[in-house]
């Protein structure tokens, strides 16, 4: 799942294809050494069917794998992350 997911630094989201062109994405901020999630966007026609909590863990796991610390100021990533307490220790904030 998380090979879905690529991040754009130049657009500072992640992203995850979900078919036809869609996709779904999570933007965010570096701040002092830490990834500050900001946005989930999922396309309105597609809501409700769990990209945006595949798009989550796929954010979540590239973020632990690279040893980053998070602020999750997004209510959408933050409730993943209380709702997942295996991410828990990546959250600062």
């Amino acid at each position: 799942m998380e090979s879905d997911i690529r991040d754009n630094p130049a657009m500072s989201r992640f992203e995850m294809p979900i078919g036809d062109g869609a996709i779904a994405v999570a933007y965010y901020k570096v701040e002092d050494g830490r990834v500050v999630l900001l946005h989930t966007e999922v396309p309105q026609e597609l809501s409700a069917l769990g990209y945006g909590s595949r798009l989550a863990q796929g954010v979540f796991e590239a973020l632990r794998r690279d040893g980053k610390r998070v602020i999750a100021k997004c209510p959408f990533m933050s409730s993943y992350a209380a709702r997942h307490p295996e991410y828990g220790a990546l959250l600062d904030g």
